[in-house]
């Protein structure tokens, strides 16, 4: 580790943050990528593969995502309140890279002979140990992109290239997955469902996300010198955890960036189950064609940071958010919403992909604007906790994006099993022998189900009320108070 300034010397807390270090920042996206690329199989691997009933393994998502509510903002007040030779944040890093690249490989490499709700507790079992795992390292993550500045828009940009990195990786590993893990065969038109191929997954996937964690806090931790210096003598207690999140949840701007966030990575997690079945038996797509899906999305990659810094000259954060959530759903919910009113083209027609995929690549080019948005959001609300309080709360109020972003796959998961089994889509199903209502149902949830979400998530966000002028009265006081604490001091 190396030291880039000495425990007495101030630091200038609107400073700029390197290239280099925003890009170590993000280079443990790869292991989101990873953890996210291998849900899109998830489901679809234990009800269409194995046979387990979709309702089932929704139940296990269920459970899952309890543990993490629970876990999620204690390990993020942990984080906060820990001291070492390592910093607070850096240690938990280290402590998830295990669990995380363990829980992986086995949650996609049952044991032989299992029953139904034999696979049903393992399923529980290791998606709740990458679960845990993730927690120790996305709060902790996150709280240290807070951490690096004060500067508003500097968050903004640290946050912009941590997802346009983590979207560049999701494209990636998708296509490697789709193309090289399950390539189509004579044996499968679609190669998500040959059972054999697993085993790659489990094996690459797993020690991809032990490198992406690694890398991530090794390369991070010349930071820690820069990070602010709180009182971290008091020891972690239940009472005044609860006492910190009621004050947090008192907090309109925390609840308006909080409820929008989860609401869309919720829904996102939905279709990025749905998707692949309508995909699937819908529309009757290999697995070399789903992964069009994926470029679909690549053009955003190129597009976000500098939409994100144009749209910054003239709206303010809510703004860009609200306009971004209304724009993704209206693109990604339309082929789906066509198709289930008899108005899109037959499935042989050669124009099916770019009709399918055209849209969601429309969507995509302005959806990771309001997640980057809505980091930096998180950001401010640090600090006017900090005005509030006087206390920094970094990692609980980050406890919220690790939550939001699990549930991806956790609720959202939850409502995609729950969602398949209300509209009757029975196990192993067959390629174009199932009835039209089942159709019908899948084209619901990606399509109107979809739509609804992001008004839900546009209605939090209207509740949001620090603008950039409130966020400078904010820092003004900050900066006074602190150094009227550092003369007292000397």
């Amino acid at each position: 580790m190396t030291t880039a300034t000495s425990a007495d010397e101030p630091v200038e807390r609107r400073r700029k943050i390197p290239v280099r270090t925003k890009l170590l920042f993000a280079s443990g996206a790869l292991q989101e990528a990873t953890v996210t690329a291998g849900g899109i199989t998830t489901i679809l691997f234990y009800n269409q593969v194995l046979g387990m009933s979709a309702a089932l393994a929704g139940t296990a998502y269920l459970i899952v995502s309890i543990i993490d509510a629970v876990a999620d903002p204690i390990v993020g007040t942990m984080s906060d309140r820990f001291r070492s030779r390592w910093g607070r944040r850096h240690p938990f890093m280290f402590a998830s890279a295990l669990p995380i690249a363990i829980g992986f490989f086995f949650l996609y490499q049952p044991i032989d002979g299992l029953s139904e709700f034999g696979l049903f507790i393992w399923l529980a079992a290791f998606f709740a140990l990458v679960r845990l795992g993730q927690t120790f390292y996305l709060i902790p993550h996150d709280a240290l992109g807070a951490e690096m500045t004060d500067d508003y828009d500097e968050r903004s940009s640290i946050f912009g290239y941590n997802m346009v990195v983590q979207m560049i990786l999701s494209i990636a590993v998708v296509g490697a997955m789709l193309y090289f893990i399950f390539p189509s065969t004579p044996e499968y038109d679609n190669g998500l469902l040959n059972e054999g191929r697993y085993i790659v997954l489990a094996s690459v996937g797993a020690v991809t996300i032990l490198f992406s964690v690694l890398l991530c806090t090794f390369g991070t931790m010349d930071q820690i010198p820069y990070l602010h210096k709180i009182n971290v003598s008091d020891k972690f207690q239940f009472k005044k955890y609860f006492r910190e999140l009621l004050e947090l949840l008192k907090n309109p701007s925390y609840l308006a960036a909080c409820l929008s966030m989860v609401i869309t990575f919720i829904s996102l997690g939905i279709i990025g189950i749905v998707n692949a079945y309508a995909y699937i038996y819908v529309f009757e797509l290999s697995s070399e064609e789903i992964f069009w899906a994926a470029v679909a999305k690549m053009p955003g990659v190129f597009v976000a940071l500098p939409l994100m810094v144009w749209l910054s000259k003239y709206l303010e954060k809510k703004q860009i958010v609200i306009w971004a959530v209304l724009f993704t759903a209206i693109m990604c919910a339309t082929p789906h919403t066509l198709k289930l009113l008899g108005l899109f083209v037959a499935n042989d027609s050669p124009l099916l992909v770019p009709l399918i995929f055209g849209p969601l690549m429309l969507g995509f080019m302005v959806f990771p604007v309001s997640q980057i948005i809505i980091d930096s959001q998180l950001c401010d609300v640090a600090d006017e906790h900090e005005l509030n309080t006087g206390k920094r709360g970094e990692g609980i109020i980050f406890s919220v994006r690790s939550f939001g972003n699990k549930t991806t796959q956790g609720v959202g998961g939850l409502f995609a099993g729950f969602g398949l089994e209300f509209i009757g889509f029975p196990e192993k199903a067959e390629v174009g022998n199932l009835a039209p209502a089942t159709l019908d149902g899948l084209l619901i949830l990606n399509g109107p189900v979809y739509f609804v979400f992001y008004i839900f998530a546009v209605f939090a966000m209207s509740f949001y009320n620090i603008d950039k002028k409130r966020h400078d009265e904010i820092l003004v006081e900050l900066e006074a108070r602190r150094e009227a604490a550092s003369n007292a001091e000397g």
